[in-house]
């Protein structure tokens, strides 16, 4: 059965947009296939889309135009590239999401503009901006930071008064960091019990 009766081109390649296949932005009618990101030609919907002129981009790289351009009245900038860099071919996947050089403080992966918190000049994704200590979700009116590990109030407040200093909250954040377990409890702590011992001992 063949679809009769509508005028609509799609503004992307110009041909006849069916109802069933189409998508319409402010009143302008796309099909479905053609809906995607001029930079990166990843398909878009309705709320992933930003579009600047009448040109389509997915927001990762609305975001860019903006970061390289300084404004949305230009378009990508061409990038000259050696020999080298076109011998290496990017995946498919990376090559959707280029352009941010932000790494996270935490597990130093890229972190792109949707999933971002900037904190004191450092880049963390969503997900890795918690507590050091309990893991507790954060916000920028919820944290205290220590020699660049975050901490939720109550927790930094917390290991405080075990001792009365940070000392040995450093320690264990340099040992986390590094992968190597926690070095025994402090001198202070552990010779107390053995005088106890050998006092029981002699009185015995």
């Amino acid at each position: 059965m063949a679809f009769t009766g509508t005028l609509d081109k799609c503004k992307a390649c110009d041909k006849t947009v069916y109802v069933v296949d189409m998508m319409s932005l402010e009143g302008v009618p796309y099909h479905k296939s053609c809906f995607k990101c001029s930079h990166c030609k990843g398909f878009l919907s309705m709320s992933t889309y930003s579009s600047m002129d009448g040109i389509l981009y997915c927001k990762p790289h609305f975001e860019q135009l903006f970061k390289e351009s300084g404004n949305f009245s230009k378009n990508f900038h061409p990038v000259a590239k050696s020999a080298e860099q076109m011998a290496r071919r990017p995946s498919k996947l990376s090559s959707m999401f280029s352009g941010t050089q932000d790494k996270c403080a935490v597990c130093t992966k890229t972190v792109y503009p949707l999933e971002k918190v900037t904190l004191e000049g450092d880049c963390y994704h969503k997900t890795c901006f918690r507590c050091a200590h309990g893991g507790c979700h954060l916000t920028h009116s919820s944290y205290a930071a220590l020699d660049g590990n975050l901490y939720c109030k109550h927790h930094f407040a917390q290991l405080f008064m075990v001792k009365g200093n940070y000392n040995h909250v450093l320690q264990a954040a340099a040992h986390k960091k590094n992968g190597a377990t926690p070095p025994a409890p402090p001198a202070d702590s552990e010779p107390k019990p053995e005088p106890e011992n050998n006092v029981q001992e002699h009185s015995s």
